[in-house]
């Protein structure tokens, strides 16, 4: 038995086909209690039309003479045999594919039963050749029964027998799943990856993303376009979403923490939105320093198109300010130094609460962004005056979250997928054979 065609939804067998049935015209005396005859006689002789109501491209073995064997005994008992390849229809629900079971029919139909009554012959009508395997499907079961089908030219005796199927999961496990895991597992490599390494992390994501697309084209060659999706379009889906949230992932943690790295490139538009920020927070003191770094004339101009905002560098104002007043007037005392707002106002702040945050690079706010590029720059600024560098680019709190949440949710879809798909399956029933009452 064998193959059974997914694309095609069919299923080929090579089998002996045998008929009994008893003409008592064809009775004879003799000291011979069988006789076997040529196939020629079928010739002469009435047989019975039966054919496979499913069946689409059956024919008989003819090498090295057609297989046929016809024999005849005393009471008019007849046994016709005969050898077929026979191709039948099978529709399949691939619902649960590859963990799905299938059975396949094979319906043998021809007189009304006026004329005639099929019946299977003994309790062991149908069997196998033993230690009979299939390379994807365990055979399960072979039911067969015989029924009356009503049509509008009168009633049928048909005979059934399913071949209930259950798909080997080896090879997808093997194949698909194993290879769709380790891909996800590779792809949160990037959470312990530093965020400042841009093209490391999105190369390691997008290649993911692409080895999942070419695993995923060639698990679908061998199934048809249905309308639904299989068990394993839900798995490999799942796996895509994993691999794309990975990569959205870094972009969160590279538009919304990646700040104070000097890589942000800041034009004259964002200078004077960045110095009337800095005036609304910090008052008159803020603005005697611009005024003291705006007396210096274009080295000043020069120098603010360097840093990303005045109050970012507060050892080089205060060092430019010192500078100057020693130039105008020698004699003069040293100034004190300057504290800036600044500073008390990044110590006294009422920091944001996290779920705010949140909700704010959601909505990609850019003005809570800018924000943050000034807190990090004060808070870099104040770590180096007072002996330690605060890391700004150290790593997200984001990262962080997602070591632990991403695994967590992908173990736990894992096994309510497994659990779904292995603890559902419906036995088999007879209702599932459909029949069209208006073919003949």
């Amino acid at each position: 038995m064998g193959p059974v065609s997914e694309l095609d939804m069919e299923y080929s067998m090579d089998c002996y086909f045998r008929q009994y049935w008893r003409d008592q015209r064809l009775s004879f005396l003799g000291p011979i209690k069988s006789l076997s005859l040529s196939i020629k006689m079928l010739e002469r002789i009435w047989r019975p039309d039966t054919y496979f109501y499913n069946g689409k491209n059956s024919y008989v073995h003819t090498i090295t003479v057609p297989n046929k064997l016809l024999r005849i005994s005393q009471d008019g008992d007849i046994l016709y045999s005969m050898r077929l390849t026979i191709k039948a229809k099978c529709p399949m629900e691939l619902k649960s594919f590859p963990m799905d079971r299938q059975s396949c029919p094979l319906i043998l139909d021809a007189y009304t039963s006026k004329d005639l009554i099929y019946q299977w012959q003994n309790g062991k009508s149908v069997n196998f050749v033993p230690g009979m395997t299939l390379s994807q499907f365990d055979l399960i079961s072979s039911p067969y029964r015989n029924f009356t089908l009503k049509r509008r030219e009168g009633e049928f005796s048909v005979l059934e027998v399913s071949f209930n199927l259950q798909r080997h999961t080896g090879y997808f496990l093997i194949q698909v799943y194993v290879p769709c895991i380790l891909i996800v597992v590779l792809s949160w490599v990037s959470f312990w990856i530093h965020r400042e390494a841009t093209s490391d992390r999105v190369g390691l994501g997008i290649t993911t993303v692409l080895t999942l697309s070419t695993i995923s084209l060639d698990s679908r060659t061998d199934l048809p376009k249905v309308r639904y999706a299989t068990a394993l379009d839900w798995f490999l889906l799942m796996s895509f979403f994993y691999c794309i949230a990975t990569l959205l992932e870094f972009a969160g943690v590279h538009y919304f923490t990646k700040v104070g790295s000097g890589e942000i490139p800041v034009d004259e538009d964002e200078w004077e939105d960045c110095n009337e920020s800095e005036e609304e927070l910090i008052g008159d003191s803020a603005a005697d320093l611009l005024g003291v770094a705006h007396s210096n004339g274009d080295r000043g101009r020069r120098r603010r198109s360097s840093i990303i905002c005045p109050i970012y560098n507060n050892s080089a104002l205060h060092y430019e300010s010192r500078k100057t007043s020693l130039t105008s007037n020698a004699q003069a005392p040293p100034p004190p130094p300057v504290r800036l707002t600044m500073e008390r106002t990044t110590q006294t702040e009422n920091r944001l609460p996290r779920w705010k945050q949140f909700l704010y690079c959601l909505k990609g706010d850019d003005k809570f962004r800018k924000q943050r590029q000034r807190e990090a720059a004060a808070a870099s600024s104040s770590g180096s005056h007072h002996g330690h560098v605060r890391h700004i680019n150290s790593v997200s709190l984001i990262d962080r979250a997602a070591r632990i949440l991403f695994p967590a949710s992908f173990g736990f879809f894992n096994l309510f997928y497994w659990m779904v798909y292995f603890m559902t399956q419906e036995n088999f029933k007879w209702g599932d054979t459909k029949l069209n009452p208006l073919n003949h």
